[in-house]
């Protein structure tokens, strides 16, 4: 299991590094950032499937079978939702916003930046690995869990995208911040079911004879502090205020800014 474990991280963080660097040349040829991102959920979720199969055989195992299809799920609805986004040629303000800080250094610097980005996301496919090879002979109540946990996941950030699409596409709402359905209860709620999706392949991993699955357990802390401190919420928050000053800093003061709950009653 050792010489599997390296390959794994290994394969991973290769295959990442070549796939953001793909990402980085489609950026620099059509100036849209929004690819990107893309290109990154595609590259996860494919390098997380072939890690969860390999190595490939003519039968594989139902678990190995299971969080593959898990993760391509995922990646082919939040990959799609963003290739959409992309295609109406809509840039990405944080990515924007890092270009115009570094000046004529950008596209050295975001080359830098996306093989940093890679590195950091090692640990997700990996998570999908160790779930994938969990030591039990057959499927049970852990797997279901972590299989009901992504599925409600996606369909939560999918909800979330919705409200938010149908929130700009109207008229009335230029100007607005979007404050309705999910929006009411987290300043983030794609972010936050983001987040959840990847907290089920630990449950699916941990076990009392695979301590290798303890692992499993830095993909949804390293993606808390990707989303909440780093690439997610700062630079997005920064733009927002920008751009919709006192009314973002007003939803601010009443809604969680990640993990959903009742917003606060503020004076008027």
């Amino acid at each position: 299991m050792g010489f599997l474990q390296i390959q794994a991280v290994a394969g991973v963080a290769l295959a990442l590094s070549l796939l953001m660097g793909q990402a980085w040349m489609v950026q620099q040829r059509t100036g849209n950032s929004s690819w990107v991102d893309m290109i990154w959920t595609y590259s996860v979720g494919l390098v997380g499937a072939v890690a969860a199969m390999w190595p490939l055989a003519e039968a594989l195992p139902a678990r190995q079978v299971l969080v593959g299809g898990l993760v391509l799920v995922w990646s082919a609805r939040l990959g799609t939702h963003i290739a959409r986004r992309a295609a109406s040629g809509i840039d990405d303000p944080r990515y924007a916003a890092y270009a115009q800080e570094w000046g004529p250094e950008a596209p050295r610097r975001m080359f830098a930046f996306l093989q940093s980005q890679a590195f950091a996301s090692v640990p997700l496919p990996y998570a999908v690995f160790l779930a994938a090879h969990v030591p039990r002979a057959a499927l049970g109540v852990q797997d279901y869990a972590g299989a009901l946990i992504v599925l409600a996941a996606i369909a939560g950030e999918a909800i979330a995208d919705e409200q938010l699409r149908r929130f700009k596409r109207h008229p009335s709402n230029a100007g607005l911040v979007c404050d309705i359905g999910l929006w009411r209860w987290s300043r983030h709620p794609n972010y936050f079911f983001e987040w959840l999706g990847w907290l089920a392949y630990p449950i699916i991993a941990l076990s009392p004879d695979y301590a290798w699955g303890w692992a499993s357990l830095i993909a949804p802390a390293i993606m808390y502090w990707i989303l909440v401190y780093l690439t997610g919420i700062p630079p997005l928050e920064a733009q927002m205020l920008r751009s919709r000053g006192r009314r973002y800093r007003d939803y601010q003061a009443r809604t969680s800014a990640f993990f959903p709950r009742r917003p606060k009653r503020t004076s008027e």
